[in-house]
């Protein structure tokens, strides 16, 4: 079986690496500024876009065979999975203390 593989040109590769390099710019920004219950949203949407861009174009799954964008998606969809049970028992761990009372 022969896989034809896209070449990604290095300019498109400058571009992304600009665009982390601005977004870890607005991350700092970010952490240094208090929003409120917003903090966490924040930081993660932006290490989210950046997670992606990294696997997009520096993991070249952009110009991948399908079965790899389908793992990485399962991967994710995994990920998403394992963040929403952990932060709904860290949210909910207050919810004891007022009922026990």
């Amino acid at each position: 079986m022969t896989t034809t593989h896209a070449r990604q040109s290095v300019s498109v590769l400058y571009k992304v690496f600009g665009i982390l390099m601005l977004l870890l710019v607005v991350t700092v920004e970010a952490a240094r500024h208090d929003m409120g219950s917003l903090n966490f949203a924040v930081a993660t949407l932006i290490a989210t876009v950046k997670a992606v861009l990294i696997i997009l174009f520096f993991m070249h799954v952009k110009h991948s065979v399908p079965l790899t964008k389908l793992v990485v998606c399962a991967g994710f969809f995994w990920l998403v999975i394992m963040f929403s049970l952990t932060f709904t028992d860290y949210w909910t761990r207050g919810w004891l203390a007022l009922t026990a009372g």
